[in-house]
């Protein structure tokens, strides 16, 4: 399995547990401007959200992180789409209590995070910048730093989408992730994409 796989396996394993019983409770996502990394505790996120859906741990470039993943589904929701679950997610991840990263998924229509994967192909390290990535893919959902990604003096952008299709017997499950590191020019340094699960016939 991929380091970007393993990344996303916090809030998507979440996610799609809470669509089995359309269940956690709908929360205020978080803004960037609400989030600095380095700076913003677990106990801030606890005091502003409450009891997350799931609590864990995961290790990332050898260092041990704290999770908090937050979730909400239900069958009564206007999603993305016809046959789609909507459901929302954010997770957050801690490094000695201090927040080094976080991201947002969202199959709902009014928030949906999802993107034209095979636009990441147009992404050229070294040559494309910030704006050029925010025109191509939209504005991210999340960001992660040290040790979520290698490099410990950069953030990278991060792109989130999971949904879950059908019912009990044939649901089906699909993600895509993708993080875009920049040097300190805002210019591309590293793209990291990865689609698991079964992507729907025409979907983007």
């Amino acid at each position: 399995m991929t380091m970007t796989s393993r990344l996303t396996a916090c809030l998507t394993v979440v996610l799609t547990l809470v669509v089995a019983g359309c269940a956690g409770f709908d929360f205020a996502k978080q803004t960037d401007d609400a989030l600095v990394l380095g700076q913003t505790t677990r106990q801030e996120i606890l005091q502003r959200l409450g009891t997350p859906y799931r609590e864990g741990t995961a290790t990332k470039n050898g260092k041990q992180l704290k999770t908090l993943s937050y979730a909400f589904a239900t069958a009564s929701g206007a999603a993305v789409r016809d046959g789609v679950v909507p459901t929302r997610g954010q997770g957050f991840y801690f490094l000695d209590d201090k927040l080094a990263g976080y991201d947002f998924a969202s199959s709902w229509k009014e928030d949906q995070t999802n993107f034209d994967g095979a636009k990441v192909s147009e992404i050229k390290k070294g040559v494309s910048t910030r704006d050029d990535v925010v025109r191509l893919i939209g504005r991210p959902g999340g960001t992660y730093g040290y040790p979520l990604i290698a490099d410990q003096n950069r953030q990278a952008d991060v792109y989130l989408y999971a949904e879950t299709r059908g019912g009990p017997i044939t649901v089906k499950f699909y993600q895509k992730h993708l993080v875009v590191t920049y040097d300190e020019r805002g210019v591309v340094s590293n793209v990291d994409y990865q689609e698991l699960g079964q992507k729907e016939v025409g979907q983007k």
